[in-house]
């Protein structure tokens, strides 16, 4: 039997990988053989895992915790698992999910079972990351129709800027005037002005 190694991913900086670090570290896995990445399942280009892929052997294990740690897209999911299991030649254990270890049934049947379970979780997981993003974009979509806005919070006007804006409406000055009169980039006067007067008139 090969070496022993862990597999781990949250998909923020912010999300915690303790839980998984400790379902790991309980098989014994060395720390030097557990690779955590910190970014999202949505392809497999993440330093840690392409690390840990290079130091694969054959007859190496590799545990991971569920499937979708693995990943979150059902086509890579399959190709990486394939590449690992054929290509490199290791067994991989999917700790929440018994059938996913390609251990038991080398015989066509377990590996037919396995395929079967491995296909239906993959697929699972990357509905579950098309879901996320639409509840997203719906949650999104609804606040700004309440109005809630998003990204920086816009610095506020000069003190000068209602009589600068009245001079360049009037066409006394022009709006690169205007723009360094109010010490900003004539892009953002323009913009500014453009939100000044929707609000005079609302």
């Amino acid at each position: 039997m090969g070496n022993l190694y862990g597999y781990i991913r949250v998909s923020t900086r912010d999300q915690n990988e303790d839980r998984q670090v400790l379902a790991l570290k309980e098989l014994s896995i060395p720390e030097k053989n557990l690779f955590i990445d910190k970014q999202s399942g949505k392809d497999f280009e993440r330093p840690q895992y392409r690390k840990m892929v290079r130091k694969l052997k054959k007859d190496d294990l590799l545990y991971i915790k569920s499937i979708d740690r693995l990943g979150r897209n059902y086509a890579e999911i399959l190709e990486q698992w394939r590449m690992l299991t054929k290509d490199k030649d290791i067994d991989i254990v999917v700790l929440d999910m018994p059938l996913l270890d390609t251990r038991r049934g080398k015989d066509l049947m377990g590996t037919f079972l396995s395929d079967i379970v491995l296909q239906v979780l993959s697929f699972v997981a990357e509905n579950e990351r098309t879901n996320i993003r639409q509840r997203q974009a719906e949650g999104i979509a609804a606040a700004k129709a309440k109005g809630i806005r998003f990204g920086r919070v816009p610095k506020p006007l000069p003190e000068n800027f209602h009589a600068v804006y009245q001079r360049w409406k009037s066409g006394e000055i022009t709006g690169t005037a205007a723009a360094k009169e109010c010490g900003m980039p004539l892009s953002s006067f323009r913009y500014r002005a453009e939100i000044y007067e929707k609000a005079k008139l609302s």
